[in-house]
């Protein structure tokens, strides 16, 4: 995952084609229809070794949240870093501090494909043996002048804290984020809309 993240910010600073996220698939637990977060405390928690990018991600998810009528808190002001990764000791923190529910966004994989242009051989290819001759000589393993399209694969948890229960599971991917801060932007805010339609939160 440290790898991960590491290549995830690499790839956010140099691309440079943008794409809001596409969700691959979306599950809402049958029995908890009624679910909603609004005047309820929740937690943002972004699973990731990079420390910058988890307080940006819980700060954004925080404020869309709080602009929702949610009591949104980063899980990073609650929890000590040094036990943010045990499960036994980041619960007393969350017990404390009353939360009902938990939005956990981690970072799944990075997916590469490569394309590459077509090019025409005008001259060579009108007959086989002349093509042939060429071909040979012509070999790339990789072909000049493809490109890589990058896609940034994502999962999304909706827990009801109060019970311990999923209420919700999105996987959504984007492809060639423009940046960090885009990447993130697009993210909470695909997620948000997700979760809205889920009527898991509505208007303040």
């Amino acid at each position: 995952m440290r790898a991960l993240c590491v290549v995830l910010s690499l790839v956010l600073a140099t691309t440079v084609v943008a794409a809001a996220p596409k969700f691959r698939s979306v599950w809402k637990a049958p029995d908890i229809s009624s679910l909603n977060f609004v005047g309820k405390t929740v937690a943002a928690l972004v699973i990731t070794d990079d420390q910058p990018l988890q307080v940006s991600a819980e700060e954004k998810l925080v404020r869309e949240l709080m602009a929702l009528g949610v009591n949104g808190i980063a899980t990073y002001r609650i929890v000590p870093r040094e036990e943010l990764k045990s499960a036994e000791k980041a619960r007393g923190w969350y017990e404390r501090r009353g939360i009902q529910g938990v939005v956990a966004v981690r970072p799944l994989a990075e997916e590469k494909e490569r394309t590459a242009p077509v090019v025409f051989a005008s001259g060579y290819d009108t007959s086989f043996w002349g093509y042939y001759g060429y071909g040979w000589s012509s070999v790339y393993a990789v072909p000049v002048g493809s490109r890589v399209t990058t896609t940034i694969v994502v999962e999304t948890l909706v827990y009801d804290a109060t019970r311990d229960r999923l209420a919700w599971r999105a996987t959504s991917e984007t492809r060639d984020p423009k940046d960090l801060q885009h990447f993130i932007t697009d993210l909470v805010s695909g997620t948000v809309k997700e979760m809205k339609k889920m009527k898991l939160v509505g208007k303040p």
